[in-house]
């Protein structure tokens, strides 16, 4: 499946709007990385993704960051775009 294919049935299905709602709110409340977390975190970071954190800031975010890793390729849809990568 291609990036096309995704847009194209959230076009057919009309569902784009109630898609793009999400991030609407999430800029809307000017949400930013979370601090703080006390549970164990991995951390995958695709160099195509809308937001790549730096190491730096992960482990600020997640101070039991136990794994941070860097792929190759895979962006915003990674699952759909490098599955392999992320289960290896």
């Amino acid at each position: 499946m291609t990036s096309f294919d995704n847009i194209t049935i959230t076009w057919l299905t009309n569902t784009a709007l109630s898609g793009a709602r999400l991030y609407w709110e999430y800029l809307a409340k000017g949400i930013s990385m979370p601090k703080g977390v006390s549970i164990p975190v991995a951390v995958s970071v695709f160099p195509d993704e809308l937001y790549a954190a730096p190491r730096s800031w992960a482990e600020q975010a997640y101070p039991k960051l136990i794994h941070y890793n860097k792929l190759e390729k895979g962006g915003h849809f990674a699952a759909w775009e490098a599955a392999a990568a992320i289960v290896r």
